[in-house]
Order: structure tokens, then C-alpha cells, then sequence
């Protein structure tokens, strides 16, 4: 995408709260998505879906707050609005290992090659009246998602198959008459999936739980309430690092106790302990904040201030 040196980037177009979820370049046209779902051109991609050097966009972009404004960015602008679009936003800036992404959104996308296509003077409209007859009729929306392979929903092909494969590996190991804290973690790992979190192999809950909950276990002497905890084998898929080691000799409890975990999982855990462990993973740079963020709306527990989700400055 373009480089900070570029444009000129003013603190209210900079989203550090936004991250790039998917990019890819179709015939020479860089396109994707941002984390909270906004398709967008990059300056050069829209340049080439309009038939015109980057540099006459960029011009657009640093003419776009002019006072007074030129005819074109004014009448640009009219196009904007006619959308319901916000006219004071040519590009959202993102910050990417250190560098300014400009990703422009769908209505300015759309106004600047409805420009080219019907009323600039002195150039060959054709490609951007192609261009434009193809976004206006696809939706430019659906055409992106489409186009980078974008699911809405969040539930990733992915992150379903790492979840589908861990439950095969561990469906049939625990010893009957017991539960494992990964198969009672299912519904929220599912409605975290289905939420759009997106958190990957680098999310696993039920080492963090079964930590947690191994301390309430012995704290409160529930050996001796229950009857004894014992340990089984617990693998993980080939492509996680953890199958390094496997099997992995996990706990599992006896089933009189699970009434009292799933009390402790919603009352304890998801209120008190998740918020920290998805800060410490988005500090480890293993989750993006985004996905943190939505993981925590998915449960609506006692959040984190939204200051302290956000990326960390590079």
C-alpha cells in the first residue's frame, strides 16, 4: 500500500484500533478488509481500476480538505454524500510493522470512479466506466469479500478445523465418569468462533482454565468433597506446537464436581480471568486486539477499558 511519505496522515484518520484481516492483489488491484469489517481500495488499486496514474489519486487525497476546494474534489465530494457516505474521510490509516496504510473505504472508492467514468475531461473513461458498472452491479461490498475470500461472520474454515480436529483427538480419552476442562470449554470456544474472534492456534483456553481451576480445586480441598482428580492423556492436533510433546498428561474431574465448574467457568473465569489472559496474549503479539476485543463482546464480561485492548505502538 501506499507509504506514510505518500500522503499526509492527520491524527483523525490514524485507527490504531483497526488492523488489516485480509489483503490480496487481483490483476494488479490491492484490495481487503478491514478488522471491523470495511472493504477498501489501496491508492495504487484504485488508480488502476480508474485508468489513471496513483499519483492523480494521491492528488485527490491532498486536495481533500483544501479551503476552497478545487472543482473536482468538490464535486467528488457531492458523490460521497449522494451515497450517505462521510465526505470528510478520504482513507483510513492503519499502522502495519511500523507503516502508514491508507485503505480507502467503499463510498469514496465508488464516487472517485463514477468521476472518471462519466465526468473527467481529457482522459479515455472506458476503464472506469468498466470498473465502476462492475462494483455498482456486484455491491462493492459483496465484490470485495468475494474477491479476498472474506467471511463476515468470522468463522474462519480455519478456525473450525482447529477446533474440529482437537475434539477428535480428544472425544474418547476421558475416562468415564469424569469431564476435561477442553471438551466443557466447547460452547464457549464455538460461540467465540461464531462471534468473529478469529483468535487461532494461539488461543487455547483450556490451558489457561485448567490452571485456574486446578487452583480453586485445591484451595477449596475439593478432593475431598468429590473424590479424587485424575490425570489422561490429552494430544494435540501435528500442526500445533504443543504436539511436540504429546501426549499432554491433563486433569480431568469427577463428573459430581461439574455443576460447580460450570458456575465457577460464568462467574469466576469468564468474568474475572478471561479479560487478563486476552491482554496478555495481545501483549505477546499472539492475538490481534481486534479479536480480543470481539471475544470479550461475545461474553459480555467485566471489560478491560477499550484503551488497554487496543494494538500496541510499534
Amino acid at each position: 500500500m501506499a507509504k506514510s511519505q505518500d500522503l499526509v496522515t492527520g491524527p483523525q484518520q490514524l485507527r490504531l484500533d483497526l488492523q488489516i484481516a485480509t489483503e490480496r492483489e487481483i490483476d494488479g488491484v490491492l484490495m481487503g478488509v478491514l478488522s471491523d469489517g470495511t472493504p477498501y481500495l489501496n491508492i495504487r488499486g484504485l488508480a488502476r481500476m480508474c485508468g489513471v496514474d496513483h499519483t492523480s489519486i494521491l492528488d485527490i487525497t491532498a486536495r481533500w480538505q483544501a479551503n476552497p476546494l478545487r472543482p473536482r474534489e468538490a464535486r467528488i465530494k457531492e458523490l460521497v454524500r449522494a451515497q450517505s457516505g462521510d465526505d470528510n474521510i478520504v482513507f483510513i490509516a492503519t499502522n502495519l510493522n511500523g507503516t502508514i496504510h491508507h485503505a480507502v473505504p467503499s463510498a469514496v472508492c465508488m464516487a472517485i470512479l463514477e468521476y472518471y467514468a462519466f465526468e473527467a475531461k481529457g482522459i479515455s473513461n472506458a476503464k472506469a466506466a468498466e470498473s465502476f458498472r462492475t462494483l455498482a452491479r456486484k455491491g462493492f461490498q459483496a465484490f470485495i469479500y468475494a474477491q479476498v475470500g472474506y467471511n463476515p461472520t468470522g468463522a474462519s474454515d480455519i478456525a473450525w478445523k482447529q477446533f474440529h480436529d482437537r475434539v477428535s483427538l480428544s472425544f474418547h480419552t476421558v475416562p468415564d465418569g469424569y469431564f476435561s476442562v477442553f471438551k466443557e470449554l466447547a460452547d464457549i470456544t464455538v460461540t467465540l468462533i461464531r462471534s468473529g474472534a478469529n483468535l487461532g492456534s494461539s488461543f487455547i483456553p483450556d490451558i489457561s482454565v485448567g490452571q485456574h481451576w486446578g487452583k480453586h480445586w485445591t484451595s477449596n480441598n475439593l478432593d475431598a468433597v468429590y473424590s479424587d482428580r485424575i490425570k489422561y492423556d490429552h494430544n494435540y492436533p501435528d500442526y500445533f506446537p504443543q504436539a511436540l510433546s504429546n501426549p499432554q498428561p491433563a486433569y480431568c474431574y469427577p463428573d459430581e464436581a461439574l455443576a460447580e465448574f460450570r458456575d465457577w467457568i460464568k462467574k469466576e473465569y469468564v468474568a474475572n480471568k478471561m479479560p487478563s489472559y486476552l491482554l496478555g496474549k495481545v501483549k505477546q503479539g499472539q492475538i490481534p486486539a481486534p479479536a480480543a476485543a470481539v471475544a470479550l463482546d461475545a461474553f459480555n464480561p467485566k471489560k478491560l477499558p477499550p484503551s488497554k485492548i487496543r494494538p500496541q505502538r510499534f
